[in-house]
């Protein structure tokens, strides 16, 4: 297929240009930057340098296209989560650019669409299993992916097959945050557990996103979540983070004092135990890395390289 992929120098989106390449695709991707357009032509993919809000120019690239991928995202450091000043950009990316890419295709005739959002938009469901039909809440930090996922829709109303990708909390190499993370236990001992020891996070190595979103190719038009097969509890993660690290813990925090910090970690805070079993089954993929016990260690391996 001759793919077209928005975000493609991000964490997710560097593995899922290598997955598309692996499976014989013909990778076409934005570029804003003369490092990440080297990268892509390293990788054998044609680049185009356009903004994501440029509706006729982004038309003028996806002419020919056979699928649109838009994993385009700007998240904020980890030290500044809780300012909402500070997700102004994502959300203009994740609003106002996710539906100028669904005008965009629509106007190119492009058949197929798949859109990035995230597991962290469900309603709390403390120990319960969580699938593509459980609530999903309207906090001010989940309103940007619910517009995403609206703009996928009205794709899937106007005629095309849209495919919306619910990924779980990204770790691995490139995914800062989690960098970050493993950083804090590496040097001193401090493990990032964000709420109560035992509320539930689902995750995902990057590495297993970027292979999904190849796989999402064959799936049929819908919601799918992507996560790993055990999602663990705070208390295992933050655990699992200090093995990876190979350091004694000192302190686990904030623990459910991040729940003081307001809207901003409101996604990381709740407990959410999401099943992956309709996307496997509706494409075959498997995570290689079952859980964050084997993926962090498996990152923390590739940071001593």
């Amino acid at each position: 297929m001759n793919v077209f992929v928005l975000g493609g120098t991000g964490a997710i989106g560097r593995h899922a240009v290598r997955a598309l390449i692996a499976d014989g695709h013909v990778v076409t991707a934005l570029a804003h930057s003369a490092r990440g357009a080297a990268w892509l032509d390293q990788q054998g993919v044609k680049v185009i340098s356009v903004s994501i809000f440029d509706r006729a120019r982004l038309s003028e690239g996806f002419a020919g296209q056979d699928a649109v991928i838009n994993l385009a995202t700007a998240l904020p450091a980890t030290a500044r989560f809780w300012r909402m000043t500070a997700w102004a950009e994502n959300i203009r990316i994740r609003t106002e650019g996710s539906a100028t890419v669904v005008d965009a295709a629509l106007d190119a005739g492009v058949p197929r669409l798949i859109q990035e959002s995230v597991s962290m938009i469900y309603r709390d469901r403390g120990s319960q299993w969580i699938d593509e039909s459980w609530t999903t809440d309207e906090y001010p930090m989940a309103r940007s992916n619910l517009a995403a996922e609206g703009s996928a829709d009205r794709f899937n109303r106007l005629g095309g097959a849209g495919v919306v990708m619910r990924f779980g909390w990204f770790y691995g190499p490139g995914a800062r945050h989690s960098e970050e993370f493993l950083g804090l236990a590496r040097r001193y001992g401090v493990c990032v557990m964000m709420g109560e020891s035992e509320t539930y996070v689902s995750s995902l190595h990057v590495a297993d996103g970027g292979r999904a979103v190849a796989a999402a190719l064959r799936a049929d038009p819908g919601i799918y979540n992507v996560v790993d097969d055990e999602p663990l509890t705070k208390r295992e993660f933050a655990d699992a983070l200090a093995h990876a690290a190979a350091r004694r813990i000192f302190i686990r925090a904030p623990g459910r004092l991040a729940r003081l910090f307001g809207d901003g970690t409101t996604s990381l805070t709740r407990s959410l135990r999401v099943s992956n079993v309709a996307f496997k089954l509706a494409t075959g993929w498997s995570p290689s890395y079952r859980s964050a016990r084997d993926g962090m260690i498996a990152m923390s391996q590739s940071h001593l390289e």
